[in-house]
């Protein structure tokens, strides 16, 4: 068992772990999971994910990570970092001006401008930031890292021919496509050497027409493979198709199945020897025993059931919990669905970062009016102290 990464929005203006972080990762690692992954972890401050995220590379302070990492691994539970670049991800409340592998907008709610090309001596800083970072992971007491491929973050962006218009050798063939994210997992397994564990989130597929597809994702696998790569994790879906969020665009047979993405997983296990970590719909305690039963996946990774569930993790593992149900959560408008599901899970994890019992009765509206603000409030602070 595993828990997936999820941002926790939590960090001030300094972009650093802070007694929140700690609180909140003192609660999870005492439920017994093998492995934690965290949220986003972004490479460059100018370019954020959200406002509250915590931010690392060569130079940062080490000790708060220090203290973070600390609460647990004295749990003898695995801590691993998701390291990030938002790219054309990153929100106006972070940047009017973001970059990607192309020019191509994500037009959602008016949320995020118009992207400029990388230049290529940006794109070769951008490898070593994710380098100099992952180094970094591990001197401040990381047992791993994990590189963020999917739901259309840059190096996402890069991978997808929707996204990644370059007529370069960063752009065209898939073999160009996935150049930012094979060079940047071929350079850190040299400078971090083989016993740290390096792992890549990647999409199954982007589930957009024209976008990354099934057979990119096994072309991109068997080469990480050759690299190196000790962690698969199988997810799906950008910003503008939220796989991640909702069953859309998932094969009829998955939805039956409880998980998402078990079907691709099955292609990889043909194609791969990589061990596979599935996140994404498992709920039932006997489905998930018995997919690890089959050697459909090894570690079955969840996000949101550690924010359902005060007790998810050993309840799970005791056998006294056997299914966790999702809550029913409606926007006051449907424009904004996402955006009240990213609230309410938002402030599941501040109430257990300040040591609160959840509250699952907070409604979608109050959710949609909490994230947009947080956001706007957080963004403008990091602007007033940059």
């Amino acid at each position: 068992m595993a828990k997936a990464a999820l941002t926790e929005r939590l960090a001030d203006p300094s972009h650093l772990p802070n007694e929140k972080h700690i609180q909140l990762y003192k609660t999870w690692a005492k439920g017994g999971a093998g492995m934690l992954l965290s949220g986003n972890i972004l490479i460059d401050e100018r370019y954020l994910e959200s406002a509250g995220n915590v931010v690392a590379h060569g130079l940062s302070p080490e000790d708060p990570f220090k203290k973070w990492t600390k609460t647990v691994t004295d749990t003898n539970t695995h801590f691993w970092a998701q390291l990030n670049h938002a790219g054309r991800q990153s929100t106006i409340f972070s940047t009017r001006r973001p970059v990607s592998a192309s020019d191509v907008q994500l037009k959602k709610m008016g949320l995020f401008a118009k992207p400029r090309p990388l230049l290529e001596p940006e794109i070769e800083d951008i490898i070593n930031r994710f380098v100099k970072t992952t180094v970094f992971c591990r001197r401040v007491g990381f047992t791993g890292v994990q590189f963020h491929a999917a739901h259309g973050y840059l190096l996402s962006q890069f991978l997808s021919p929707k996204t990644n218009l370059r007529t370069d050798k960063w752009g065209g063939t898939i073999e160009n496509r996935a150049r930012l994210l094979l060079d940047t997992v071929a350079k850190a397994r040299k400078a971090i050497g083989h016993e740290f564990p390096i792992s890549v989130k990647l999409n199954s597929a982007d589930f957009q027409k024209g976008g990354f597809e099934e057979q990119d994702a096994l072309y991109v696998i068997k080469e990480l493979e050759k690299r190196g790569v000790d962690l698969l994790e199988i997810s799906g879906g950008t910003y503008e198709e939220v796989t991640f969020f909702t069953q859309k665009g998932v094969k009829k047979s998955t939805q039956e199945r409880e998980a998402y993405f078990l079907d691709f997983a099955k292609d990889v296990r043909r194609e791969s020897q990589i061990p596979i970590m599935v996140t994404g719909g498992f709920r039932t305690l006997e489905f998930c025993n018995k997919v690890l039963e089959n050697k459909e996946l090894d570690i079955v990774g969840f996000g949101r059931p550690f924010l359902l569930h005060e007790n998810f993790a050993a309840g799970f593992l005791d056998g006294s919990l056997e299914k966790v149900v999702d809550p029913t959560i409606k926007a006051p408008i449907k424009a904004y669905y996402d955006t009240a599901v990213a609230g309410f899970y938002d402030y599941q994890i501040e109430r257990l970062a300040n040591g609160k019992a959840l509250n699952l009765k907070y409604s979608g509206g109050r959710s949609t009016l909490r994230f947009t603000k947080n956001e706007m409030w957080k963004g403008l602070k990091n602007k007033i102290n940059m």
